[in-house]
């Protein structure tokens, strides 16, 4: 049996941008790496395709952004609803001052050309299958034909995770979660350097929903808007939307003034957000990106979130001579981004409340608030504060998560349903 067995030194299942990130920085460091995908690449993703300041940064410490990326750049945001238009550029920060949108199927090929690149070996068409697992430690799993013993696994398969369902991943489905759907419109505007989010975002029936519709254009290569939307949604107040035919109504709203083609390719997409996911990690695997629910809650966003955590696992695997992921692995994802999470599900849980939003929306929107405030809200929107910002919006930022926390802890001693963040009570 064990001539039929191949070893690798790092298994990275899954080659989204976090797959793909973590397979770069794992062959950085020397480790012998197998790169699998359950798709033939390239392959197509649900997704806004947008790239913030924080995504390219990454792309830039990997030496490989000018070779992943197209020359068009964003400039910031453009934030629409209850009778304004607020621009909202990036802000100037250690992660620079553009961004980039580029559709994930050309995205995600250019991140595994890369790796390859890089030593890695990939394997597309391959699915991960029937995980072997003894006292938390991952002894082998089925790779296409081919049973591997890893000695570590990087398990990055998606918001699905289907490789974290056999290894104990577990949804918290009270806490908010988002529902979305995407489309590709054909416009003479997919050179326009602003990606565009609409907040009022009403149904056809005119009611207002928790969340909100994008455009995102992608280039004069492309030709092309990524159009879509989303609301956000828990248990106890589930989002009763068909997101395909709310995409199909936003559509027909912004369709003359951005001169927009049909939707095509629409698919839709359900996201766990917020860090809502328990068992994250065992002695020698860890989740990471969308399967560890590494999504901002206020705005679906985790391409940036999915590679920084990619290399913050490879950084905790390559510093220690036995890491164990069971034990460290949360303890990371919640010191990393455990302050920023929890305000944001505060949030979102708010922005599920029926009569929040048009109330909060329309005094955030309009003069005098917001001009000052959007700018805030985009910088929050785009994970753009780092530890090293000590302006008043970083510090207001930072208490204010803590102050989740302990309204949180509060909520616990009373005997509220608190959700773990990444399997551990507050």
């Amino acid at each position: 049996m064990t001539d039929d067995i191949q070893q690798v030194e790092v298994l990275v299942i899954g080659a989204g941008p976090a797959g793909a990130t973590a397979a770069l920085h794992a062959a950085q460091q020397g480790y012998e790496v197998l790169l699998c995908d359950s798709a033939p690449f390239p392959r197509d993703k649900t997704c806004g395709d947008g790239l913030t300041p924080r995504a390219l940064k990454q792309l830039r410490d990997l030496n490989i952004a000018e070779r992943v990326l197209p020359p068009f750049r964003t400039d910031g945001l453009v934030l629409h609803g209850f009778g304004s238009d607020i621009y909202a550029p990036w802000p100037d920060s250690i992660f620079g001052k553009e961004g980039s949108a580029v559709p994930r199927q050309q995205f995600d090929h250019a991140l595994v050309q890369e790796a390859i690149r890089c030593g890695v070996t990939f394997w597309g068409g391959a699915k991960a299958r029937q995980a072997r697992v003894d006292h938390g430690r991952l002894e082998h799993i089925q790779v296409g034909e081919k049973l591997i013993k890893p000695k570590f696994a990087l398990v990055c398969d998606g918001v699905r995770s289907p490789v974290g369902k056999e290894l104990g991943r577990e949804w918290q489905q009270q806490e908010v979660y988002g529902i979305a759907a995407r489309s590709y419109c054909t416009t003479p505007r997919a050179e326009e350097p602003w990606i565009h989010s609409h907040a009022e975002l009403r149904s056809e029936d005119g009611k207002i929903q928790p969340g909100y519709g994008w455009i995102f254009p992608l280039g004069g290569e492309q030709g092309k808007v990524n159009l879509g939307c989303g609301a956000l949604s828990t248990s106890a107040r589930p989002a009763k939307i068909n997101t395909k035919k709310l995409l199909e109504f936003y559509a027909a709203q912004q369709r003359e003034e951005w001169q927009l083609g049909a939707p095509e390719q629409v698919t839709s997409a359900l996201l766990p957000m917020g860090g809502s996911i328990s068992g994250v990690a065992g002695k020698n695997w860890a989740l990471v990106g969308d399967a560890a629910a590494l999504v901002n809650p206020l705005n679906g966003e985790g391409i940036d979130y999915g590679m920084e955590s990619a290399q913050l696992a490879v950084m905790m695997m390559a510093s220690q001579k036995n890491p164990d992921f069971r034990r460290q692995w949360p303890e990371i994802l919640r010191a990393e981004f455990g302050t920023a999470f929890l305000l944001g599900r505060t949030i979102a849980r708010a922005l599920t409340l029926p009569r929040f939003l048009p109330i909060a929306g329309s005094l955030a929107l309009k003069e005098p608030i917001g001009p000052r405030l959007m700018p805030v809200a985009a910088r929050l929107m785009g994970n753009l504060i780092s530890e090293e910002d000590q302006d008043l919006v970083a510090r207001i930022w930072r208490a204010t998560g803590h102050s989740a926390t302990s309204w949180r802890y509060i909520r616990r001693q009373l005997g509220r349903s608190i959700t773990p963040l990444w399997g551990e009570q507050i």
